[in-house]
């Protein structure tokens, strides 16, 4: 399994430094401009009192824009879970159903190689290079802090990575799930970010609309901080994320340990009745 980690991880460099490049200079350039929120807070705070509920809804408490927690959050952490989303998706619906439709996954397996033990490297490898980018967002934030006087720990301003580490992992395997049972990888991709758009709208529109609250409750994002980890990480929410992840990946393992490899190309849904008319 080593060795399919280290392969797998290092196919998986140029996605590390695709989207942690992005995410640093990102960083960069939101830390400039706390200083001239600061200085012009009460500006800010009238303006926004202009704004409709709806925006905030989208885009977190306006209201606390001048606060570290409150400016990092709107600035920084809240499109995160769709943009690094999208990276999870892709990712996670690619770890084996790309080279199973590039034909090159039974080859791999024609080696003296275990399905489980190919499955756990190429996961391992999806983990680490998620994890490598969120270090590289958190880093960058630790160095432009230097230029900002904006003052957060170390500590607390990984809070909210972890938060969308979560996230990240729960929408990751659930592509890779579904690239296990749907018959292409687009099409297991596609059905995640779906899922991660509309859970991403019935949580922002929950906070305008409380007849959505118990809609938004099942989705994922409901149980995202944001910078408001930086106050108090909720554990159990990680927790709960990383539980559900770990179902999704259990199940996948299954269906990879089961299902016939394909010698290339998009598959078929299998349907049973298409599978009796061929006997």
């Amino acid at each position: 399994m080593g060795t399919i980690f280290r392969y797998s991880l290092t196919r998986m460099r140029g996605q590390i430094i695709g989207w942690g490049i992005p995410m640093a200079l990102w960083a960069l350039l939101v830390m400039s401009l706390y200083d001239v929120v600061a200085k012009q807070q009460a500006e800010f705070e009238q303006l926004l009192k202009n704004y409709p509920p709806e925006f905030s809804a989208f885009f977190g408490d306006v209201t606390k824009i001048a606060t570290p927690n409150g400016f990092l959050s709107l600035e920084y952490f809240t499109l995160m879970p769709i943009l690094l989303g999208i990276f999870a998706l892709l990712a996670g619906s690619g770890l084996l159903a790309s080279d199973e439709e590039n034909g090159t996954l039974d080859l791999v397996l024609a080696y003296p190689v275990k399905r489980m033990a190919l499955f756990a490297g190429r996961l391992l490898a999806f983990v680490v290079s998620a994890l490598a980018i969120l270090a590289i967002g958190w880093l960058a934030l630790i160095v432009a802090m230097n230029f900002s006087t904006l003052k957060i720990g170390w500590n607390e301003m990984a809070l909210p990575f972890v938060s969308l580490f979560g996230v990240l992992m729960l929408y990751g395997t659930l592509a890779l799930l579904l690239s296990m049972v749907l018959p292409a990888r687009r099409l297991a991709a596609m059905t995640s970010g779906v899922l991660l758009v509309a859970g991403y709208l019935i949580t922002s529109l929950a906070r305008v609309n409380k007849d959505l609250e118990p809609i938004a409750r099942l989705s994922p994002l409901n149980y995202y901080q944001g910078g408001d980890a930086i106050l108090g990480l909720k554990g159990e929410w990680v927790a709960g994320l990383l539980v559900v992840s770990a179902l999704f990946v259990l199940a996948a393992a299954v269906r990879f340990q089961r299902r016939d490899i394909r010698v290339g190309g998009e598959g078929g849904w299998g349907f049973v009745w298409r599978r009796r008319a061929a006997a």
